[in-house]
Order: structure tokens, then sequence, then C-alpha cells
């Protein structure tokens, strides 16, 4: 069963739980004319569409009461140019499923995320990301889109063809078409030594410049209610290829971050005054670990435990005042906090809507378990990261709107204008792309 859930009844809904919808209809096309024919059918309708892909975001984005197009069908590499270094790849296309196959042909992908869950389509169109001194988002690796816009015509773009489509495209929100095939930038299969180390919250800030510096990627993850953190610096190794041995990797990857961290949510649920205690046995769990691997397998790890997520993406100069600022407001409110908050980087690119779009950028992501009540952790995470002039994850909670992302955008204007064009009718609108784009 994919992470979306259709039930009897016609209702999609999203990974986190928090989100729901009942469309009218849901197509499943086996190709890019069936997919364009969808979108010329609803227009003689005069319904919406929106593609929806395994449902990893937390937010509406994919929501729609008219047609909702599954992307399944539309799965596979179409073609590999090992001249150019690329690889083009279906919509519908598991990131898990891409890495795969890569890996079979000697290839990989320069950097990823940390879940591999979610459609190559879902996961652009969002903006996701993992973490690099000089490498970007999934998004900034792509050299090609084709997609199908409002009148049901099929449009391909890159740096030399339809350049301001691709600008903007790239991370679409998939309010300038549907996206039926990505081209993504590739390199030969390589190998990543992963150093996992716990440290002191107050030292990570202190040296946080140099450990972003010396390493290709850095992140870490602070503990509320402790004064810990677990680091992770990737760096690419000459070798040899030392995997985390498999009962070692069950214990850490299975049994400590998903299964007795499960327990330890569902605890916190029921008694939330017992997870400052949890929190610092938790941050003492995980031990120094290193090991050498193939990219997706030291990028990505499983996550089971379900949770809900805010992630804003603030000028990497302005992190280490911000999390100074986070860790202040939770020892100092009665907020108990049984999730990690994750930070990572992004170096500045070029695409319109990127939450790094002209500027080096730090992410800090804060999560609730699935069921717990958020909106007060994130009401006041979410007020000290847009002091810092934050961007939210457009698949992730947030509360801003066309007027406050135009101000944090300095291209916003150019990405409204773009969709005026393709899509006056607005075919692909739905009530977060109002919001956030405006009407």
């Amino acid at each position: 069963m994919s992470s979306t859930t259709s039930a009897k009844n016609g209702t999609w809904r999203n990974w986190g739980g928090n989100v729901s919808a009942r469309p009218a209809r849901e197509v499943t096309p086996a190709s890019v004319e069936e997919l364009a024919e969808a979108v010329r059918k609803a227009a003689e309708d005069g319904l919406k569409v929106k593609a929806v892909g395994t449902g990893h975001s937390f937010t509406a984005i994919a929501a729609t009461d008219g047609v909702l197009i599954r992307p399944q069908l539309l799965t596979g590499i179409r073609r590999i140019d090992r001249e150019a270094m690329t690889v083009t790849v279906e919509a519908g296309t598991p990131l898990k499923r891409l890495n795969a196959a890569l890996a079979r042909e000697g290839l990989s992908l320069t950097n990823m995320g940390d879940i591999m869950e979610q459609t190559v389509s879902g996961a652009t169109s969002t903006g996701t990301h993992g973490t690099g001194r000089e490498s970007g988002s999934i998004a900034a690796q792509i050299r090609g889109l084709e997609l199908v816009t409002a009148d049901g015509s099929v449009l391909t773009c890159s740096e030399k063809e339809n350049p301001e489509v691709f600008a903007a495209a790239r991370i679409g929100l998939g309010a300038l078409g549907i996206v039926t095939a990505i081209t993504f930038a590739v390199e030969p299969v390589f190998l990543l030594t992963a150093r996992e180390e716990p440290m002191p919250f107050d030292r990570v800030l202190a040296e946080f410049d140099q450990l972003w510096a010396e390493n290709e990627h850095f992140e870490f993850y602070w503990f509320p209610h402790t004064g810990s953190t677990n680091t992770k610096r990737n760096n690419r190794s000459a070798g040899p290829e030392r995997p985390v041995g498999q009962l070692a990797g069950w214990f850490e990857d299975e049994f400590l971050s998903n299964g007795v961290f499960q327990v330890a949510n569902w605890v916190g649920r029921a008694a939330p005054a017992t997870i400052p205690a949890i929190a610092k046995v938790s941050s003492r769990a995980l031990s120094a670990r290193t090991y050498t691997d193939i990219p997706y397998k030291v990028f990505t790890s499983p996550r089971r435990v379900r949770f809900v997520e805010m992630e804003y993406a603030v000028p990497r100069e302005a992190l280490v005042e911000a999390l100074r600022e986070l860790k202040a407001m939770v020892d100092r409110s009665d907020l108990r906090v049984s999730f990690p908050v994750e930070v990572r980087t992004a170096p500045a690119d070029d695409i319109t809507l990127s939450t790094a779009s002209g500027r080096d950028s730090a992410y800090v992501a804060v999560h609730m378990f699935k069921g717990t009540p958020y909106q007060r952790y994130f009401t006041a995470a979410e007020r000290i990261f847009t002091a810092h002039e934050g961007r939210p994850h457009w698949g992730k909670v947030h509360t801003r709107d066309a007027e406050y992302l135009a101000g944090v955008y300095p291209r916003f204007g150019e990405f409204t204008a773009l969709r005026d064009r393709l899509d006056a009718e607005r075919r692909f609108q739905n009530d977060y792309l109002r919001r956030v784009l405006g009407a």
C-alpha cells in the first residue's frame, strides 16, 4: 500500500494524517497523452486538477475537490545519456527506485534529502533538499523538464529551451502545470564516509561556521529540553566501502531510531511530563559511529515514526541566533517536545521560488509526533523564523500568505506573472495555492 491512503469513500489523506480531500474523480494515466487528455476533459467539466505523489507534504498543496491525478503508472527511466551525464525519468518514479536504478548503472545524484519515499516530481515541486556546502536541493540538479500545461499541451524546458519556464518550474508547486518527466544531472557513483557523533549544543553553535566550511555535508539534530545534539558529517571518500553492519544497522536505525523512538513518543503523548527525561536518554542513546557507503545509503534513512513538521530556511548567517532564540523559547515555556530539531544548509541557487533562491541558507525543522497538538510550538517557532526573514518549506506546515512571501522572495512577481501566462484560468489552483500565491 502506498503512503497515501485512498479510502472506500474516495477520501485522500496525506502521510502525516493532517490533510484530507475528497476529489470529484481520480485518474491514473498510463501515458503523457492520457494525462493531457485528463486535463482537457477537466477543463470541459469545469474542474480543477491536481497531481499527487506519495502525500509526504504536510500542507494541502496537493489537495483538490476536482480531478486528482495519480502518477504511479508514469514511472521508470526513459533514457540515460552518458555523454551529457543526465538521466530522464517519468514524474511518478519514487526516489527510492531512481536511486537503486542509478546505482545499478554505476551512477548517482550528487545530493539528496533524508527520505526517499517521495516521487521525483513531488519532491522537486516542493523544494525537497538535503544538506550541502556546495550542492543544493534535488530541484537544483534538474537539467530539463516536461510538463502538461492548462490547455493540455506538452511543454519542455531547460536552460536553453523556454528558460523562463525552467527558472520557475523546477520548484513549481504544481501551479504551472503537471510535470510528466524530469532530466537530472548525474555523476559516476562515489563513496561517502559518514561520521556521526554527539556534541554539546553550545559547541555546535560556537563552531558552526567551521563545521559547515570543513564538510561537504554537515547537519545536526538538537534534542529539546537538553543541551545535546547529534552531528553528522558526510564527505567523499576513496574507500574502501565499510557499510553499517546488518545487526548494528538494525539496532541503531530500526530499533533505536524507529522502534524505541516510537514507544518513547507514545509514552510522551500519554504523559507529556515524562518528555524531558526521555529526551535526555534519547540524546545519549545514539553513540558515535563512522561508515562508508554509496550516497543514497548514507544520505537517506527509514522514517517510520509518523510526525507533523514545520521547516523554515533562514539566511545562513542568521542561523546561530535563530537557534539560540528557539532554545530559549522552549526552555522558558511549558512545551514538551519529544522530536529533535533538524538543522541543515544549502548554497544559494537560481530557482525562482526555491527556499535557497539567491541566498546561502540554513534550514531549521521542528517536528511533533503525529496526534499530539503542535500549534503552540509551531506558532512560537514560526515567530522566530519570520523575524529572520525565513522562507517556509512549501510542503511543510506554515501560516504564511502571498503578501509575506512576496517580501522574502525577490523574484516572486516573476513566478506569478508566468503563472498568469501558463494558467490564466487557474486550472491547477487550490486553496493552498490561493493563499501562498494570491488569487
